[in-house]
């Protein structure tokens, strides 16, 4: 038996992407290793439907601060881990106690990506100032690194000088509510809720520059009128998500571009499934969750070739060299115009996506555990 603690802050406040890996690797680890102890350590809880699971669950064991947060989650915390007499420390999101190092209390790190060393200037100053010194100081002081795909990795390698064995790449998974292949849910009723059209393009993700929400708007602009599908986008911005807005009303497209609000995560698998494609024409993710979502859901893939988007999706998209918007519109069409092409793409993918089920990647993270103490 194990005795584990997590930095579950993500967990508990964060419902996209660093959340959904916190819960998703957790709720995997109890369900196919429950022998061991998982220690969820955060600053403060929030208790919703999404993390409902972690409460009153014989396997966890939930930590808050005490005292101010923000000194406890960097520093305080080590006096808990000791008391709760805790092997290994992971860091979920790129973090790890300062002088954890020095107790006998063994670490691990995840590493998502390095977005704010590629692209800089979509980074206040004082916010990149912060992660370099938090990422380089865990890559450098853990006792393991966790990088989420191959490209995170060689980022890690570049940027930190890190010596390569020190890292292992440890794919993610998503929700299993999209691995439910329950066809009986009848799609009109999730249709009428959300009032969605019946054949429908899908965006999923933050609206931020570097996903290129804009360039497929622009791709749906550049479509014949018979050929234009409208484009449900499950996700919000603000400062992106004006200059989208912007273009729709300046062409006259607000009819096309359709932004369900209050969607509950439950229906999303549903709104995948029926979608005819969706679209992820992000240039830099560390790995790309929405992608393995729309193959687990049997939707064919738009994306492009950036960064680790080639290793969530593999044979299961349609790649294009970037995100322009005649590219992305010959991809529309294509799919479109091209039944058969499109059921290949869905088949391949998913083929493919069957590697990132949770039993071969909870496998993967606790032998890394064993390996970390064995070494100790």
């Amino acid at each position: 038996m194990l005795k584990i603690a997590y930095d579950a802050k993500r967990l508990f406040n964060n419902f996209t992407g660093l959340g959904n890996y916190s819960r998703t690797l957790l709720k995997d680890l109890s369900k196919h290793f429950p022998e061991n102890e998982y220690f969820l350590f955060s600053p403060k809880v929030g208790e919703n439907n999404r993390t409902a699971p972690f409460f009153n669950h014989s396997k966890f064991t939930l930590k808050t601060a005490k005292g101010n947060s923000a000194y406890w989650r960097s520093f305080g915390i080590k006096k808990d881990l000791i008391k709760s007499q805790i092997q290994l420390f992971h860091g979920l999101s790129h973090e790890i106690p300062i002088g954890l190092q020095k107790t006998n209390i063994k670490s691990v790190v995840t590493i998502h990506d390095l977005i704010f060393k590629h692209y800089p200037k979509q980074f206040p100053w004082i916010d990149r100032k912060i992660y370099d010194w938090k990422f380089r100081y865990s890559c450098e002081n853990a006792d393991q690194i966790v990088a989420i795909s191959e490209s995170t990795k060689s980022d890690i390698i570049s940027f930190y000088d890190i010596p390569r064995e020190k890292i292992e790449v440890i794919y993610q998974t998503c929700d299993p509510i999209f691995k439910n292949q329950d066809l009986s849910i009848n799609p009109s009723k999730i249709q009428q809720k959300y009032q969605l059209p019946k054949d429908y393009l899908l965006y999923v993700g933050s609206i931020i520059e570097r996903k290129k929400l804009l360039p497929i708007v622009m791709a749906i602009h550049l479509l014949s009128k018979e050929d234009r599908l409208p484009l449900v986008v499950l996700g919000d911005g603000k400062k992106y998500k004006n200059k989208v807005l912007d273009y729709l009303v300046k062409n006259d497209l607000e009819h096309l571009v359709l932004f369900p609000q209050n969607v509950s995560f439950t229906d999303f698998p549903s709104i995948y499934r029926h979608a005819r494609i969706m679209i992820y024409p992000s240039i830099y993710e560390g790995f790309g969750i929405p992608l393995i979502e729309a193959l687990f859901s049997k939707t064919p893939v738009i994306s492009t070739t950036a960064s680790s988007l080639p290793e969530a999706a593999g044979s299961g998209a349609h790649y294009i060299e970037g995100p322009e918007p005649e590219l992305i519109k010959s991809g529309i069409e294509k799919i479109l115009s091209d039944q058969q092409y499109a059921k290949t793409l869905a088949e391949q993918g998913f083929q493919y996506v069957q590697r990132f089920h949770s039993n071969k990647l909870s496998k993967q993270m606790v032998g890394l555990y064993k390996k970390v103490l064995q070494n100790a």
